[in-house]
């Protein structure tokens, strides 16, 4: 990978997109505090040149996931990281999920993956022209199904299977997703702010989670290490 420990322009970037900035005292884990810097102005200050270890660690990780072509569910429910997580995903031709987490999800794919088939079909039926045949009102009635279904599902329809990685924006808030992803042995990557418990990812990334510059610079560096790892990969080549 490009990134080495000990740089310095990451850690000033870090800084420039104010990645430092934790919240009170009162709501910081104690699992974060070894990871305090000081506080200013009664808000705590993450140290940088840890965030900047951790960042490390799941850009590495993100890179070895690009070199076997794995896919990754991109999580963001809070407002600051919808767009960002949605804009992130597509690009890699993603998973993704900006609203409420769904329960079961993981948990019973199952039958989640029926509700994704039934908005999948549904998606065929209306390009083949099939709904003409209905009266006006179940037409309504039909619409309305589809766009309960794409509210939930539409980011995760192309998901035929669990997914081999989560990215997370705030741990805490999406404990749910969390849980499931550990109950089904898939690894996390989380960007965390201060109120996070960093034990419960696998690979936290400690930062100021509730900053869209924040958000975004995170999001970027993990799709620069997918990307880059995707293009290490090994070529396949034509079997003669």
């Amino acid at each position: 990978m490009a990134v080495t420990k000990n740089d310095n322009s990451l850690i000033e970037k870090l800084f420039s997109v104010g990645a430092h900035f934790g919240y009170t005292r009162s709501r910081r884990h104690p699992s974060v505090k070894p990871y305090i810097f000081g506080n200013k102005n009664k808000i705590e200050i993450l140290d940088l040149e840890k965030t900047e270890k951790f960042l490390i660690k799941a850009k590495e990780f993100a890179f070895s996931l690009g070199q076997r072509g794995a896919t990754i569910l991109f999580l963001g429910g809070k407002n600051e990281s919808k767009q960002i997580m949605q804009n992130a995903a597509e690009s890699l031709s993603m998973p993704y999920v900006i609203g409420r987490w769904i329960g079961g999800t993981f948990s019973n794919f199952k039958e989640i993956k029926q509700r994704i088939d039934k908005l999948n079909a549904y998606k065929v039926s209306a390009t083949k022209g099939e709904f003409s045949k209905y009266t006006k009102w179940e037409r309504a009635q039909i619409d309305r199904e589809i766009e309960r279904l794409e509210k939930f599902f539409g980011g995760v329809s192309a998901m035929t299977k669990m997914p081999d990685a989560v990215f997370v924006v705030d741990s805490k808030r999406e404990n749910i997703a969390v849980k499931e992803s550990k109950d089904k042995n898939i690894p996390i990557i989380a960007i965390v702010g201060s109120d996070c418990d960093i034990n419960e990812v696998a690979y936290p990334i400690l930062g100021n989670d509730s900053s869209r510059k924040s958000i975004e610079f995170f999001v970027k560096e993990i799709i620069a290490s997918y990307e880059e790892g995707k293009a290490a990969a090994p070529k396949k080549t034509d079997k003669k």
